[in-house]
């Protein structure tokens, strides 16, 4: 069965990201255009390499998650201290909205986190922090300026750790000043921060910090998928390109 060709102009938004992440896949890769137009000739053939791909793309997801799992412990502790209550490198639950320090992080701007009702509310479940509501873990400093909401934002220490953690080594964490220089941004021919993968690093910190236990797209307590979408929807609107613009500057000093 010959594939149907559908012009761009026909996407849906999520179509439009999806290619556009096909094309840098491309181009990371010498020869695989010419090898998917002279060797897959019919739509079977493409979703038996749109299954490989898949397949390679949640064991690296898988092997970030469980890597940051013990290592936001670290970047959240504060030098010379511990953490109080203290928490386990292996195991969630006690994440999230149940520990001081990570409720802290995590929750919206729009809130207070001092504020014990609201702490109690967003612990119970009777409140809830959606996807589309930015944590504070987002923010330079952990600190929030609602007359400019752009001051800060994905300039924290904690995702700078993150990204220097899965793209260049775990050790360049402490030593590489530096995102997008060697490790697997080297690898991938990365020579400044692509949008996408920051917002793939701000899911994956934002997951660490939570008492979910499993990665999921939409499950209740996380829903990745929205929380990753809405950013890179922030990142690639027109109207903010000259804070997008700084704000990729700031990321490729």
């Amino acid at each position: 069965m010959e594939m149907e060709l559908r012009p761009r102009e026909s996407f849906s938004p999520e179509e439009h990201r999806e290619h556009k992440v096909f094309e840098a896949l491309l181009s990371m890769v010498p020869g695989l255009d010419a090898r998917l137009s002279e060797n897959l000739n019919d739509e079977n053939d493409f979703r038996f390499v749109a299954s490989m791909i898949q397949k390679g793309m949640s064991g690296a997801r898988a092997d970030d998650t469980k890597a940051l799992k013990g290592a936001v412990i670290e970047w959240i502790t504060p030098r010379g201290e511990t953490l109080n209550p203290p928490l386990a490198r292996h195991t969630k639950v006690d994440r999230g909205f149940n520990h001081d320090c990570m409720g802290r992080l995590l929750c919206p701007v729009e809130l207070d986190w001092a504020d014990l009702s609201t702490k109690e509310k967003l612990r119970s479940g009777e409140m809830q922090a959606y996807s589309n509501q930015w944590p504070y873990f987002l923010y330079q400093d952990h600190t929030f300026n609602a007359a400019n909401p752009w001051e800060g934002l994905l300039r924290s220490e904690l995702l700078v750790n993150g990204y220097k953690y899965i793209f260049t080594s775990p050790s360049s964490v402490e030593k590489e000043p530096k995102a997008a220089r060697s490790g697997n941004a080297r690898i991938h021919g990365m020579q400044q921060v692509p949008i996408p993968s920051l917002a793939y690093v701000a899911t994956q910190v934002r997951f660490a910090l939570t008492s979910a236990a499993t990665f999921s797209r939409s499950d209740y307590i996380t829903d990745s998928e929205s929380f990753y979408t809405s950013i890179v929807e922030l990142l690639e609107d027109p109207e903010e390109l000259e804070h997008v613009n700084s704000l990729l500057t700031w990321w490729n000093r």
